[in-house]
């Protein structure tokens, strides 16, 4: 048995009702719409996303001695909607041909279609908050796709920047798809406390809790998908210094830079991030990464990150949930690709 079918054992009949719900919201009667939408159908992933959002769903709702409701197998579908529409959006505003070693929809149409189908995917998003029949996930929803838009907006702006700092790095982070796991482990939350909860501060920090795990849990995430990019494996779907070759400046490479206070490669930095560095300037940028410690500093500082993330398992009851939990920021910790 794989590690990540351990993860989803403790949820497997919630994660098929998830799944029932989101294929039919991936579905329509015009012919064209629908073959678009197969396509991002097609598409399936480790549905980490919804995983996190069964699994701390379950973890309230068996302190209540409930099953997980309908309205959770809802949020957990209007979260991926709104990921699938934010990731469509990316591709045409990156010029990205390529999305995890497929065509993107932009290639597979063109920027028209995709910028009308991820609109189409944000309404259906919505719609899917709406029928949670919880005004907060509502609200939660709305936020977030401002947030998401506001970190396109931070990393533009970024560019015409000369500073290089992990403040700035983590403020993208933030506002960018990463948002999307704190909002999975908070609608989590929200979805699965009962209305008529009288201890609201437990709920509270059960919230706070769950929001600051999924944070930590994609903070991780994106640190471990950093560091592939310093490595040539075709399997990953994206070649050696892709992101540098976009203009992002990541963890290892900021850290780099910071403790050797480089100017030759700083100046080299900017360049990245104005997409004006060469090939082999990149190349000469990912060697000093490697050379000066960045990759050492990325993976501490995941396990940095892992430690507060068990501190924060420590207060969940369930045990199957807990151990399902650890394992799932020890996969993200520990993956291949």
């Amino acid at each position: 048995m794989t590690q990540l079918t351990d993860i989803r054992k403790p949820v497997e009949a919630e994660l098929e009702a998830y799944q029932a719900l989101f294929d039919r919201s991936l579905s329509h009667s015009d012919g064209f719409l629908d073959t678009a939408l197969s396509y991002i159908r097609g598409r399936k992933g480790k549905m980490m996303r919804p995983i996190l959002v069964l699994l701390v769903a379950k973890e309230q709702a068996s302190r209540q001695g409930k099953e997980v409701g309908q309205s959770t197998l809802m949020s957990a579908v209007t979260l991926e909607l709104l990921h699938t529409a934010s990731l469509v959006h990316d591709d045409v505003v990156d010029e990205s041909n390529q999305r995890r070693g497929q065509e993107s929809v932009n290639a597979v149409y063109d920027n028209k279609i995709a910028v009308l189908l991820g609109d189409f995917l944000l309404a259906h998003s919505l719609r899917a908050a709406a029928l949670t029949g919880h005004l907060s996930i509502v609200e939660t929803i709305a936020s977030l796709g401002g947030t998401l838009s506001e970190g396109e907006i931070y990393q533009l702006a970024n560019t015409h920047k000369d500073e290089i700092t992990e403040d700035s790095y983590y403020k993208v982070i933030r506002h960018k798809t990463a948002a999307l796991f704190p909002d999975c482990a908070r609608l989590g939350a929200l979805s699965s406390v009962p209305p008529d909860e009288k201890d609201k501060d437990a709920a509270e920090r059960f919230t706070q809790n769950s929001t600051r795990l999924g944070a930590i849990s994609v903070i991780i995430l994106q640190i471990r998908d950093e560091i592939f990019d310093y490595f040539d494996d075709a399997d990953i779907g994206k070649p050696r210094g892709n992101d540098m070759a976009e203009g992002k400046l990541t963890l290892p490479v900021i850290h780099a830079l910071l403790s050797t206070q480089d100017e030759e490669m700083r100046q080299v930095a900017l360049k990245v991030r104005n997409l004006a560095a060469s090939s082999d300037e990149i190349h000469s940028l990912i060697q000093f990464t490697k050379q000066h410690g960045g990759i050492e500093y990325a993976e501490t500082e995941m396990q940095r990150l892992r430690c507060e993330a068990l501190q924060l398992l420590s207060e969940f009851h369930n045990e199957d949930i807990r151990t399902a939990l650890t394992q799932y920021i020890d996969f993200v910790i520990a993956r291949s690709i």
